[in-house]
């Protein structure tokens, strides 16, 4: 039976650029199809109906006829917007930094159902206020699983010998996971993963989003399994995502801005200042 020129399917954004006068190419990720590029014709001319509809960080539904290099997307409607996710610089980084892993994760015209589930559930917790880094951390260590790359954490790669609580480990990607110091590994690549960090990268592992949500870690601990989680997707997709550039820049931003305390009518700079015992304009009073 022949394949039907006309389908429709639904779909979430990977990525996107214009191509010709007013065209422009996007790569879509869809449950049953997987990642598809489709072309959508004329939509950067102001008269265009798909215009306002086909964006990134929403979850659509697309009418695509079949075409020799691209599908023609010929309708669109929005699912969900999810705009509250729109509403934070950081969670809007995070959400284009989850949509280029699952690009780089995917060849071309495989079902995907499982990751088009992964990708919509992260955008939803974003959305719903989960903080990005931890919607991020989440986000990665299932994709591991999804790639087939899940991280050893409970056992030493070299060995398979079950690792005790408080022994100092290794995070070595290139070997799949934790160390033991019994063994010395390869001299590169490699980094001393804390007790605290491994406890996390666990609980990552087996905890659901609302419980881990609810961790108090310390902003280090935080800092280290990023780190590690990272350069392990970074070995398993063999490149760095260009968007964490983006997104580690907006961390930074906010992390430098005011930020104004509706309790005490002060800014965190404000306090600063009065700790250092300095006034407004940089003086020291007296």
């Amino acid at each position: 039976m022949p394949e039907r020129r006309l389908f429709t399917t639904d779909a979430i954004v990977l990525s996107r650029f214009d191509y010709g006068e007013a065209d422009r190419v996007l790569s879509l990720l869809t449950p049953g199809h997987g990642k598809i590029k489709v072309i959508a014709k004329g939509i950067r001319r102001p008269t265009s109906r798909l215009g306002g509809s086909l964006e990134p960080l929403a979850e659509l539904r697309v009418a695509l006829v079949r075409g020799r290099t691209f599908d023609v997307v010929t309708q669109v409607a929005i699912v969900h917007a999810w705009l509250r996710l729109r509403d934070s610089l950081e969670a809007t980084a995070t959400a284009w930094y989850v949509a280029e892993l699952a690009d780089r994760s995917l060849e071309e015209r495989h079902p995907a159902e499982p990751l088009y589930a992964l990708v919509r559930r992260t955008y939803e917790l974003l959305d719903a206020g989960l903080a990005p880094a931890r919607a991020a951390r989440w986000y990665e260590m299932r994709l591991a699983d999804e790639l087939g790359q899940r991280p050893e954490v409970d056992r030493c790669v070299e060995c398979d010998r079950l690792v005790e609580p408080e022994e100092r480990v290794r995070w070595i990607p290139g070997l799949g996971g934790i160390v033991c110091p019994r063994h010395a590994g390869p001299g590169h690549d490699e980094a001393g993963l804390s007790t605290g960090a491994l406890r996390v990268l666990k609980a990552y592992q087996r905890m659901d989003v609302e419980a881990i949500a609810g961790l108090r870690l310390p902003p280090e601990v935080e800092r280290e399994v990023e780190a590690a989680m990272r350069s392990f997707l970074a070995y398993a997709l063999e490149r760095e995502p260009r968007s964490r550039r983006f997104l580690d820049e907006v961390r930074a931003t906010e992390a430098a801005r005011p930020r104004f305390d509706v309790t005490e009518g002060t800014t965190t700079d404000d306090r600063r200042r009065d700790e250092r015992g300095e006034t407004g304009d940089g003086a020291s009073p007296g």
